[in-house]
């Protein structure tokens, strides 16, 4: 790692991404090889994907404990000289110092900023009542100004992809959540521009937006005008990786190994972003 690039300065450097109007990509790795590629593909900043890694493990999303995220944590952190933000999930813990504690652990890391999301993983009850979701990003918020790392906190309403979603209750959560403090606002799954465009009217922190479903049929400029500051691909990315694997599946079916070939190219590619 570029010994002048501390965690203070990687803080500094995510932070000041994050321009309303005027979008960065922040690609979602899941692995320290793939968070290199993306390095080396020019990307200014990665953000880590719980569900990505949880493909790592051979498991589903949330199928992943505090201990190995933190550790995975520090692997991307350490692989790359650029600003990793985590997806810390929501915190595992419900009560707001326990969330407070996974994101002082989350800055040991080497992390520059990560997300607590409200919803709670228990299917009768999927997201928090409001204002507890609000405690807990007043917890992490204060855990984050105290260490004076510039961690970029997020917060995430997660009413559209687990709860019963209302455009206005879930704009009202992301108001609240920026008065509790949050850095960068975030409700991932919104259906479509117009809800892109009330949420970043609605708010004056920076907005994320998940690039999914009928949101990815735009352009970057389209959410520039919008006024998003930060579009982010989820696990997209290593979703499209590990569904590249179903190609070994013709070894067996057609009895040749032209799948190995079919992307020679491809190889001296990623090998160009590896390090000794």
């Amino acid at each position: 790692m570029n010994a002048a690039m501390t965690d203070q300065t990687k803080s500094a450097a995510l932070r000041k991404l994050h321009v309303a109007g005027d979008p960065f990509v922040i690609a979602n790795a899941w692995d320290a090889g793939s968070a290199r590629m993306l390095e080396g593909l020019g990307f200014k900043a990665i953000a880590t994907t719980s569900s990505g890694f949880a493909m790592t493990k051979g498991r589903k999303d949330y199928g992943v404990a505090r201990d190995e995220a933190l550790a995975h944590c520090r692997d991307v952190a350490a692989a790359v000289d650029i600003p990793v933000s985590a997806d810390l999930e929501n915190g595992w813990a419900d009560e707001p110092h326990d969330v407070a504690e996974t994101i002082a652990l989350a800055i040991e890391t080497g992390l520059a900023g990560g997300s607590i999301e409200d919803s709670t993983g228990d299917p009768s009850n999927p997201i928090y009542e409001q204002n507890h979701a609000a405690e807990r990003i007043v917890a992490a918020e204060y855990e984050a100004r105290k260490s004076k790392s510039g961690f970029v906190l997020t917060a995430r309403a997660e009413a559209y992809l687990w709860g019963e979603p209302k455009l206005d209750d879930v704009i009202d959560r992301l108001q609240q959540f920026e008065a509790a403090g949050a850095d960068v606002l975030f409700a991932p799954s919104l259906p479509d521009m117009d809800a892109v465009r009330a949420v970043c009217a609605a708010v004056s922190k920076p907005v994320n937006v998940l690039v999914m479903g009928k949101l990815a049929r735009h352009s970057v400029e389209d959410f520039a005008e919008a006024g998003v500051a930060r579009l982010s691909v989820g696990g997209a990315l290593a979703r499209i990786a590990y569904a590249s694997l179903a190609d070994a599946k013709t070894m067996l079916t057609d009895g040749n190994f032209d799948c190995l070939s079919a992307n020679a190219d491809g190889a001296a590619t990623v090998s160009a972003f590896l390090r000794d």
